[in-house]
């Protein structure tokens, strides 16, 4: 008799790519309302613009943004505000 797999139960990597996936579309949604809440500070061109990269660059733009764009955006509203910001951050 042959031993075969159990067709009801995924196999590893199926459950591996479903996390995978579920983890990075995770990620965009984060870094898309994240963008969504600093647009006000950001110009519309450059909110589309990350908007765009995040969309269009699975792993490394959510990433980018959160790194880089989201910290660059305080920084410009704080030069132009005289870097007079309150203790409680917004």
């Amino acid at each position: 008799m042959r031993h075969s797999a159990n067709p009801l139960l995924p196999a590893t990597y199926d459950v591996f790519w479903t996390v995978a996936i579920a983890l990075v579309a995770a990620l965009a949604v984060v870094a898309l309302v994240s963008i969504g809440r600093h647009a006000r500070r950001l110009g519309s061109a450059q909110a589309l613009g990350w908007t765009l990269v995040v969309i269009v660059v699975p792993v490394l733009g959510p990433l980018a943004w959160l790194s880089i764009g989201r910290i660059s955006s305080r920084n410009a509203v704080d030069a132009s505000a005289g870097g007079s910001r309150s203790l409680t951050g917004y």
